[in-house]
């Protein structure tokens, strides 16, 4: 009989401290992402983020007046020198304008040539003159590169829900 209850008071404890390992190896992963990311806007998490190649793809294919639902990683070019309002980001020889929904949030001015995953829907449009403009007085362009923007351009754009942006 001592034997039966030595041996359930040890299975006990072994289960209990394997238990107690896989829930403290849980939290510190999740630590860790806490630790490499901060996060804007809503909760977003890595899972299942295209890389900047496939987004460039799927770009490529997106017409006028086309919406998609992203979620993408690639670097940080530029931040409106402003407030943070919006972010170019590296999209191989072009670069995607990211708005946040509803001016609900903003980054940090001063993240150009970080790394980000990017939440939300992108599409394709013509800006005008006088919105390239603006961003460019935005950003800080010297006037004379302001006034040389003279044409409409084709942009590819994300309003995005949510940004992880990677810290070190």
């Amino acid at each position: 009989m001592k034997n039966i209850f030595s041996l359930i008071a040890l299975a006990t404890f072994t289960f209990s401290c394997e238990t107690t390992t896989k829930k403290e190896t849980a939290e510190t992963e999740d630590q860790e992402i806490a630790m490499n990311y901060e996060s804007f806007g809503d909760e977003i998490t890595e899972d299942k983020a295209m890389t900047k190649e496939a987004m460039i793809e799927k770009f490529s294919n997106l017409k006028p007046g086309d919406t998609v639902p992203v979620k993408f990683t690639t670097g940080v070019k530029e931040v409106c020198a402003s407030k943070g309002c919006w972010m170019l980001l590296d999209m191989g020889e072009d670069e995607a304008m990211v708005k946040f929904k509803d001016y609900g949030f903003f980054m940090p001015k001063d993240i150009a040539g970080a790394a980000v995953i990017v939440e939300g829907l992108a599409f394709v449009e013509e800006m005008s003159i006088d919105d390239q403009r603006h961003y460019a007085e935005d950003a800080g362009k010297k006037i004379e590169e302001v006034m040389g923007i003279t044409e409409p351009k084709r942009t590819l754009s994300v309003v995005s829900n949510g940004v992880l942006l990677h810290r070190e």
